[in-house]
């Protein structure tokens, strides 16, 4: 969506036979990225934001409430257009401040927004002020800003972004004082429109008008000095009540008083655009040697890392931070390292792929994990949600839920939140400027006895034009009755991407131009020309009449997030009621239900959808156009914005801190262990010793590990066992040299004791009859399930499913405990269990429990420290929690989350917490000060308070 043109450009125009207005010049497009908007100090010329969107500052003579609106309304039509005209993102309340609402986070009401851009474009003269542009692009997005700067709004906003390449002032560009003959022009442009050869669009050919702008570059250095980087930072805050803060992206500085060399700026956005937007579109780039991409990746780290220090610079305890987009993917857990208890939302605006496309990328691990850093991530659909949860369960390995994915022990919310735009202002100037009115009637007279078919895309092979173009042409050989009929009217921004800037073959725009000439030489003529291809940027008078002009809406994207085009046509078709016809791979059509949503790649479904449209009765076109524009209106920016937010919120104070899981007492344990002189510990091997790995054989022992459990068991005060699922063959290989260690096999069905190489069967006179049983309905489910295999025990049997597809694992788990519980269980003494991928069957009376409660009776302790992380576990804490032993002498611990449902006491992150745990016990026997070594900082770096 095209933001608003600056006063005094002198900017590229649409044909002068189309849109000219009589006794006015002609709004006209400016060329470059961007038009001057001075800087202070005329503080009535101050950075506005909506230099960066459609709308100017608004005006009080709309109506003030819907019955004012409503008051002399005839028709259903007018009263629906009467209603569109409320200011309906105006709260009829003020909205109450976070600090109120929230009263248990501690919010601070401040609001920081990280955005890879911020939304001005910045020319630089050293030592002088700062020439301050609008930046084309991302309008919806500006928008939310302005809508979270507003006075109304109850966030005190603050916007972090990257300067953008910064340009040097083009004081040379040359200018033409040649003088613009209006009619010359329109002749000139009619003789286009209707050359004999008929390959070529009416594109504007008054060149005496035009402005020549050079191709911009960016290749030569820059030296920023600090001063001047003061003095845009000055320039940029509290600009309409918002306050900017420039992140200045630049080699590293010896110190801060460096002038900044700004080479190559376009290298921050190279990762980005062409590896992460290329991969998320669902496309791949030709392999490399891989030594460039190399290189873009550590300009991403880099650019993250910078922004997050930038972030800390302005941080307060209690703000709320909010980033958005694909350029910013590490910087979630940037800050979480950095701000622990910080509160964190990110928001993509772009699909998210499959795991099948996103293994593909180099650094898929690396993505999910910034991702993880936030408390919950928005994308634009559910398809993308579930497309994140399914990534970090099949590349990470972590357990997700539609709700959201357990990681670094804490919940990250994943939920979608459809973008919307800013409807009322888009509607309040639609419809109510007298220069989009003259417009559209020279459109009209252009085309009259046509029906006009409009598309408006950027020149990104994502955006569908070649698929939208090729349909059409279907269109007109399927339906030769529309001839001479009907128009396509396609305009084609240039694309933001660096990717396809840098293409040096233009093959998009070749390609369009191709079927383009090809459409017009096949079926027009002199008198008619089906397709009008505009490759330029739009005024906003152009852009808007056009969309209310139309008779038809064409989206046809391959691969969209949230198409913003679709949804500003709704608005502009209030009189109208014109269809949209709508990719069913754009993020829109899960919103748009009730537009015809097509398969761009279906050419042929494209030309019926076309035909369908164009022949849909005046009912049908306004059932169809009344569903759409109340969800548009209703689901607007402001409203996907506070909801963002309020979801967050809410997500964080859910949680119930009484439920909460304390984190491991470190000195409360130390205290009771240098007190006490019989002490049980009790540890779980796979998750709480050693980590969970994909292939349970590789789960051994480290020498750290070994280490301090032997160190551990030399302490003639202490009893250590261990309490596996682990057959007794492979507790003897790597952990049986340890003598003073004890050891119990197959969750208690054998014990070893210290001392011993002797293993006691506890099962012994047990019936194991139902094990042949049990062995026939696993095979029956491996031989189904592409990965999984059957663990023969001396006791139990367990089936594996860790190298499984996760999701059909699980499912394939559940029937297989379905099965079991329907037959064996109810003939035998058994119990089907499920484990951590896998399933396993044992006899009823063997648990850890059991054992738990022996060594318990039989040690006698003032001292139990007992550590467990899955559901095996929780039969010891049980045993525990029923025993006599005082409370404040038994430490349970479950290796996870604070949020994670257990019998434990205390909790810890990972299994790495239990060494470092033992480590400090033993640490204690042998210095005086050992209560220091303990109380050590052993969170993982992504690990947040339980808030999260």
């Amino acid at each position: 969506m095209p933001p608003l043109p600056a006063a005094g450009a002198k900017p590229r125009q649409l044909p002068q036979n189309i849109l000219k207005q009589s006794g006015q010049p002609t709004p006209t497009l400016v060329e470059s990225p961007s038009e001057v908007v001075t800087s202070p100090p005329d503080q009535s010329r101050k950075p506005k934001w909506n230099q960066s969107s459609y709308f100017a500052p608004r005006e009080s003579n709309h109506p003030d409430s819907p019955s004012a609106a409503a008051s002399g309304a005839k028709t259903p039509s007018e009263l629906l257009r009467r209603l569109s005209l409320v200011d309906n993102d105006r709260p009829s309340t003020p909205e109450v401040r976070p600090q109120i609402a929230y009263p248990t986070l501690g919010l601070s009401g401040r609001l920081i927004s990280a955005t890879f851009c911020i939304p001005h474009a910045l020319e630089f003269v050293s030592g002088r002020d700062w020439i301050i542009r609008q930046r084309r692009g991302t309008s919806t997005l500006f928008d939310a800003f302005a809508h979270l700067s507003d006075e109304r709004n109850p966030w005190d906003h603050i916007l972090v972004g990257w300067t953008g390449e910064i340009q040097p002032p083009d004081l040379a560009r040359p200018r033409s004082s040649a003088s613009h003959d209006p009619a010359r022009t329109a002749s000139l442009n009619k003789l286009a429109a209707q050359r004999i050869d008929k390959a070529s669009a009416p594109i504007p050919l008054d060149s005496s008008n035009r402005t020549t702008h050079p191709a911009p570059t960016n290749n030569e250095p820059l030296r920023v000095t600090k001063s001047d980087r003061e003095r845009l930072t000055k320039q940029l805050e509290n600009a309409d009540g918002s306050r900017t803060v420039p992140v200045w992206l630049s080699d590293p500085l010896r110190n801060e008083t460096d002038d900044l060399v700004l080479k190559d700026q376009s290298r921050w956005r190279r990762y980005a655009e062409h590896q992460l937007y290329t991969l998320f579109h669902y496309k791949q780039n030709e392999p490399t040697d891989g030594r460039a991409e190399k290189k873009w990746w550590n300009d991403y780290q880099r650019m993250n890392v910078l922004f997050a220090e930038r972030i800390i610079e302005v941080y307060q305890p209690g703000d709320v931070i909010w980033i958005h987009d694909y350029h910013l993917f590490l910087l979630p857990s940037l800050l979480r390292q950095r701000l622990p208890g910080a509160y964190i939302g990110f928001y993509l605006h772009i699909p998210f792929p499959s795991s099948e496309f996103l293994k593909c990328l180099p650094q898929r691990k690396e993505v999910l994990t910034g991702i993880l850093g936030a408390n919950i991530t928005g994308f634009q659909t559910y398809s993308y949600s579930r497309h994140f949860s399914s990534c970090c369960t099949r590349i990470l390995g972590f357990e997700a839920s539609p709700a959201g994915v357990d990681a670094y022990g804490a919940h990250v919310a994943v939920d979608a939140f459809p973008i919307g735009i800013d409807a009322s202002s888009i509607a309040r100037i639609a419809h109510h400027d007298r220069r989009i009115d003259a417009k559209i009637a020279r459109i009209r007279e252009q085309y009259a006895g046509q029906k006009i078919i409009v598309g408006r895309d950027r020149l990104d092979s994502c955006r569908g034009v070649a698929q939208k173009l090729e349909g059409f042409e279907m269109f007109l050989e399927r339906y030769p009755e529309w001839h001479e009929k009907v128009v396509l009217i396609q305009v084609t921004s240039p694309t933001s991407r660096e990717e396809e800037k840098e293409d040096a073959g233009h093959k998009i725009a070749n390609k369009i131009s191709d079927l383009v000439a090809k459409i017009n030489g096949t079926y027009g003529g002199l008198e008619w020309t089906p397709v009008f291809h505009f490759p330029q940027y739009l005024s906003r008078e152009e852009y808007f009449a056009l969309l209310r002009v139309a008779d038809v809406g064409l989206i046809t994207s391959v691969r969209d997030g949230m198409n913003t085009t679709s949804l500003e046509y709704v608005v502009c078709q209030k009189d109208t009621h014109g269809p949209v016809i709508l990719s069913e791979f754009s993020g829109t059509a899960g919103s748009l239900t009730s537009a015809i949503h097509i398969n761009p790649w279906d050419l042929g479904g494209v030309a019926a959808a076309i035909n369908e449209a164009l022949t849909m009765k005046p009912e049908a076109k306004a059932k169809m156009y009344y569903q759409m524009y109340q969800h548009v209106t209703i689901n607007n920016v402001q409203l996907w914005s506070k909801t963002f937010l309020t979801r967050l919120l809410n997500n964080l104070i859910s949680f119930d801190q009484s439920m909460a899981t304390p984190p491991l007492d470190r000195t409360a344990l130390l205290e009771r262990y240098k007190k006490t002189k019989k002490r049980l510990f009790m540890f779980d091997y796979d998750g709480t010793l050693t980590p969970i790995v994909k292939d349970p054989q590789a789960a051994i022992p480290s020498d750290r590990i070994i280490r301090t459990v032997k160190s551990l068991a030399a302490d003639p005060r202490n009893a250590v066992w261990i309490i596996s699922g682990r057959d007794k063959d492979f507790l003897d290989e790597w952990m049986g040299h340890i003598s003073e260690l004890g050891l119990s096999a197959e969750h208690g069905s054998f014990m070893r004791p210290p001392m011993s190489n002797d293993w006691e069967n506890l099962t012994e006179k047990a019936d194991m009859s139902w094990q042949a049983e049990v062995l026939e309905v696993f095979q029956h489910y491996t031989e189904r399930t592409p990965g999984s295999w059957i663990e023969r025990k001396s006791v139990a049997l367990t089936w594996h499913i860790r190298r499984s597809d996760p999701d059909f694992g699980a499912f394939m788990a559940r029937e297989a405990k379905k099965h079991l519980e329907r037959t064996v269980a109810k003939k035998f003494e058994v119990e089907v269990m499920n484990g951590k991928a896998n399933l396993e069957v044992r006899p009823s009376f063997v648990n850890k429990g059991e054992i738990a409660k022996r060594l318990v009776e039989q040690r006698k302790p003032d001292l139990v420290f007992c550590a467990g992380d899955d559901f095996t576990d929780e039969d010891m804490f049980r045993s525990l929690r029923a025993s006599d032993l005082a409370p404040e002498s038994v430490f349970s611990v479950t290796v996870g989350a604070s949020s994670k449902q257990t019998l434990a006491s205390y909790h810890v992150l990972e299994s790495t917490d239990i060494i470092a745990s033992i480590a400090a016990l033993n640490e204690s026997n042998r210095t005086a000060d050992g209560g220091s070594t303990l109380l050590v900082n052993l969170k993982h770096p992504m690990a947040v308070n339980v808030k999260r």
